[in-house]
């Protein structure tokens, strides 16, 4: 008698889940602060330039742990790391709530983005082990849109929040919901398919087999964590993610000041038409992970086809945002801007693939980690040179076009730097 082939199960899509809730929390936690300024302000008598130090300090600390969060993450597992860090940034948010003044609000920005350095390197890592190379451009799409949805979300569940209760009670129920999301993460993770109660031997034989580089099998990194920097494809992941992010930072930093100054809408108008690029985002990147996965699976395009296909159709359609101010049409604006910030996402759909794609045996989350810290320049500058130049010009014409500009460049660098998309091999 023949044997029936085992029915593989599907642990890794619960986890997957796991991963997009822990970036939505990342977003929601992070961006608490925003709404609760004026009451803040209010309360402590805080300066303009004293909140502004308060915003600030969440990205030092943020960008500058990247590479060591995502060392740590590749050197004692994506579970503890990732596990901790939620935890971490949780207390923080929840401590906020009890802040009595500027000096502990600085304190506790500093170690919220402290925790939230480790997210996107062990998730970037978490899918090289647990998904095969046929699924990781979705599932990088998929825990990445959390962001989309955080950030569209996060302004009126936090104003809502804050009517129905106050400010430190909201900051409190953040929080909670973190703590709540580790005692699952402890409770179902395991950092590789085969230490997993849960999964099948069917399961594991599909996403070692579908494996290039099969990382957490074996213990140990291929080299120092600098020694990444010798080789062209890790500096155009880092570049190319740049100019991205750039982009990514004026819809979540001076969007609505456009929308208000240039484009007369009121405050209520603005609050939902600042929300449709995020969410058209968040759509167009799982369209983009999910084609991009059936490009490569089809065996028809290359690897390498692949990712610089979609990077530049990404990034082309991001262009749009220098087309925006150059109309007089309010609608044809908005479309402009939802249609730029879908691009940027889409772009983003295979920038969290490519450190699976060529890091080094067991180096997943230190590349993404090393790629993240220099798109985060990126994202600290971005809203600098926007404002210096809106200064200088009286408008948002020459910092979009600005923009586009750097888009060029990393489509450029994409193309001709990045080369073929393979594993690093010392």
């Amino acid at each position: 008698m023949s044997s029936i082939p085992q029915k593989k199960s599907n642990v890794r899509w619960i986890i997957a889940g796991l991963m997009w809730a822990a970036i939505a929390v990342n977003y929601l936690d992070r961006a608490i602060i925003a709404a609760a300024s004026p009451h803040l302000i209010s309360e402590f008598s805080l300066t303009p330039s004293e909140m502004g130090w308060i915003m600030s300090a969440f990205f030092w600390t943020y960008a500058l742990l990247q590479i060591p969060a995502g060392w740590l993450a590749d050197k004692i597992g994506q579970k503890k790391t990732l596990g901790w860090a939620v935890g971490w940034w949780s207390i923080a948010t929840a401590c906020m709530g009890v802040a009595t003044g500027f000096k502990s609000l600085l304190l506790m920005r500093f170690i919220l983005g402290a925790g939230e350095a480790a997210a996107y390197p062990s998730n970037a890592g978490i899918a090289s082990r647990w998904f095969p190379d046929k699924e990781r451009s979705f599932v990088s799409a998929l825990f990445d849109s959390a962001s989309k949805f955080g950030g569209a979300v996060a302004m009126p569940l936090i104003v809502w929040l804050m009517y129905l209760f106050d400010w430190r009670i909201t900051f409190i129920i953040f929080g909670s919901i973190g703590i709540v999301w580790v005692v699952f993460w402890i409770a179902f993770y395991a950092d590789s398919p085969e230490k997993h109660r849960m999964t099948n031997q069917a399961e594991v034989n599909y996403i070692r087999e579908g494996q290039v580089q099969k990382h957490g099998m074996e213990h140990g990194a291929a080299m120092k964590w600098y020694q990444l920097l010798r080789y062209k494809p890790i500096w155009a992941m880092c570049l190319g993610f740049f100019t991205i992010n750039y982009t990514s930072y004026f819809f979540i930093t001076w969007l609505p000041t456009y929308l208000v100054q240039e484009k007369g809408m009121g405050l209520i108008k603005m609050g939902f038409v600042a929300t449709l690029p995020l969410l058209c985002g968040m759509v167009a990147e799982m369209l983009a992970g999910w084609l991009s996965d059936r490009m490569h699976s089809s065996q028809r395009f290359s690897l390498t086809f692949t990712r610089k296909l979609i990077l530049l159709v990404g990034m082309s359609m991001a262009l749009c945002v220098g087309f925006a101010p150059l109309t007089d049409s309010v609608v044809l604006t908005v479309f402009l801007l939802c249609v730029a910030r879908s691009g940027t996402a889409v772009a983003a759909s295979q920038v969290w693939s490519l450190p699976g794609d060529v890091s080094p045996k067991n180096m997943v989350s230190t590349v993404a980690g090393l790629q993240n810290t220099v798109s985060n320049f990126g994202g600290a500058f971005g809203p600098i040179i926007t404002g210096a130049l809106v200064a200088a010009t009286g408008s948002f014409t020459w910092a979009l076009i600005f923009s586009a500009g750097l888009l060029v460049l990393g489509m450029l660098n994409y193309v001709f730097l990045l080369g073929k998309v393979q594993p690093i091999d010392r």
